[in-house]
């Protein structure tokens, strides 16, 4: 593998390894996100992951279904997405818990643009099922779901947790496109993709809800999201890039010793 893979296979080890959203959201509010997500009521969970589900669902129609077909199609720039995301998360600012259901499918519809967009720049065919999914994929890379295991949380264990259902997801499209007949699997895969997703709208989420955190603060939070699921977007397709050029299980042993050396380098064993 030349240097330059390498050092982009280093870069989104540390992506996808090192998540971050809750710190760099924590670092920006000014205080930790677990205390803003202990203020949510118990009995706004499941509301929360059902929004999640529908928001994924939707996006999935609108964004990935209306991309043009051209190969060589120019992307629309990352700040572009990143401030329309903004002003969608100004509304969530503004209003709090009220306009999650109507402020989470505009936002995930712009990510999902912005990743596809991504997913293009690394090689993608995006008009693959299995490219289109790749994209629906990367909401599953924001950090660990509530019932990870510690050991559990990586990046291909992730991926192997999907691999079945985002398999089948794939055949179904294929053959009849989003069609609700017949498409137990699409809607597996999305359940589990929302499962870990919606841990980082909940963040999100308690943070816009605070009193304190009006409407520009909760345009700044969206666009951290958005540009944390972008970093996500861009490992993602690096490490698929790099796979289609060398091979999975090359990729993967190359990937997991960059691990097993950065987690050397942050417990003091250089």
């Amino acid at each position: 593998m030349p240097a330059s893979d390498y050092q982009a296979l280093i870069e989104a080890v540390h992506y996808l390894e090192n998540p971050g959203l809750a710190a760099r959201l924590s670092h920006y509010i000014g205080m930790p996100v677990e205390k803003a997500l202990a203020s949510l009521p118990d009995n706004l969970v499941k509301p929360v992951t059902q929004i999640t589900q529908d928001a994924l669902n939707k996006a999935l129609n609108a964004a990935l279904l209306t991309l043009p077909k051209e190969r060589n199609r120019k992307s629309t720039p990352r700040l572009i997405h990143n401030l329309l995301a903004g002003t969608s998360g100004a509304l969530g600012g503004s209003f709090g818990i009220a306009s999650l259901a109507v402020e989470l499918p505009v936002s995930a519809t712009l990510m999902l643009r912005a990743i596809a967009a991504t997913a293009h720049e690394q090689g993608e065919n995006i008009n693959e099922p299995d490219s289109k999914l790749a994209c629906l994929e990367v909401f599953a890379f924001g950090g660990p779901a509530d019932k990870d295991d510690n050991s559990e949380i990586g990046y291909y264990a992730v991926r192997a947790f999907l691999a079945k259902t985002m398999e089948e997801s794939a055949k179904h499209l294929m053959k009849k496109g989003l069609a609700k007949e017949g498409a137990p699997a699409l809607v597996r895969f999305i359940n589990a993709v929302s499962q870990r997703f919606s841990v980082q709208v909940s963040q999100k989420f308690a943070l816009q809800a605070l009193p304190a955190v009006g409407a520009f603060s909760g345009a700044t939070v969206n666009i951290l999201f958005m540009s944390h699921f972008q970093d996500m977007a861009y490992a993602h397709f690096t490490i698929r890039r790099l796979e289609r050029a060398y091979g999975k299980e090359r990729v993967r042993s190359l990937y997991e010793g960059v691990t097993a050396r950065q987690e050397e380098l942050s417990n003091g064993k250089a």
